[in-house]
């Protein structure tokens, strides 16, 4: 038991194992299958994970941090909400890591900056806007999925939203392809893809420079699941003076991070940090910003 359940648990979900298989047989699926048992029928599964369902459960994100402070990235930054803005084009969906994460925040603030500057119709949820549940469903508590699915499909159908803009590659794809069996036939449009068009288009103007290095990592959510390659690597090559460097694997043979399938809430021996792995290979070569 002991060694199946860490082959079972140590999978990041990443998807390099389909993408070199020759005869293309699908494992991701049956690893989420495996743990589906684990945790819904043998109640057998890292301890470590209780905190992160029991979050989910509580507070809509596996931090379990109060759910009053989702829109506190929102102060000052002029993001209008969905519900007094009706004919909005888009909802912006900002997901847990760009509400709760530091960095994740940061990372939202800009975005909702180049909407703001490039005068696109859009909305937030705010005070409204839940966890699409992804972390629960890779970890295998699909009850808790499909309990938090229902709810902010209802949610997002409600407001009569027929597009949506995610900056998370994980809060993509889960709104691509798991959602639609629950009501959620939406058009979903990456970030990346929205920004280059952005820039395509003049909308947004690149006038400074940055001359930095840049190293650009794959999400595995972006590229192997759904071939988004080239368009954050589009926009980079757009502003004046970057050069942008690729690490030793890129595209759809890129290494993961290690935080997908759920792994980012789970502890990891020292001598198998995924994590740490992808960051040498990126600082291999001499970037100022990966």
């Amino acid at each position: 038991k002991a060694v199946i359940d860490d082959v079972v648990w140590s999978c990041v979900e990443c998807r390099a194992c389909e993408e070199a298989c020759p005869v293309n047989i699908e494992y991701v699926d049956k690893i989420v299958d495996l743990r589906q048992h684990l945790v819904q029928e043998a109640s057998r599964f890292p301890a470590e994970l209780n905190r992160a369902f029991q979050g989910m459960e509580r507070n809509s994100n596996p931090w379990g941090i109060s759910s009053a402070e989702r829109t506190a990235w929102a102060e000052g930054m002029n993001a209008p909400d969905i519900s007094q803005k009706k004919d909005a084009e888009y909802l912006s969906y900002v997901g847990c890591g760009g509400s709760f994460d530091e960095k994740g925040k940061k990372s939202t603030q800009a975005f909702v900056k180049i909407l703001n500057e490039a005068g696109v119709s859009y909305g937030i949820l705010g005070a409204g806007e839940t966890c699409n549940g992804e972390t629960a469903r890779r970890l295998g508590n699909e009850y808790l999925f499909q309990t938090m699915a229902e709810a902010l499909a209802n949610t997002i159908n409600s407001h009569g939203i027929k597009k949506i803009l995610v900056n998370c590659p994980h809060c993509l794809n889960t709104f691509k392809n798991d959602y639609p069996e629950f009501g959620g036939h939406w058009e979903i449009i990456p970030a990346a893809t929205l920004v280059k068009d952005l820039v395509t288009q003049g909308k947004i103007k690149m006038t400074g420079t940055f001359n930095k290095n840049v190293v650009y990592h794959d999400s595995c959510n972006y590229g192997r699941y759904n071939d988004i390659y080239e368009e954050p690597r589009d926009i980079l090559k757009a502003v004046n003076g970057i050069t942008v460097t690729e690490p030793a694997t890129n595209r759809d043979n890129g290494t993961c991070c290690g935080a997908g399938g759920g792994r980012m809430w789970l502890e990891e021996d020292a001598d198998k940090r995924v994590n740490v792995m992808r960051t040498e290979e990126c600082l291999d070569k001499k970037p100022d910003v990966i």
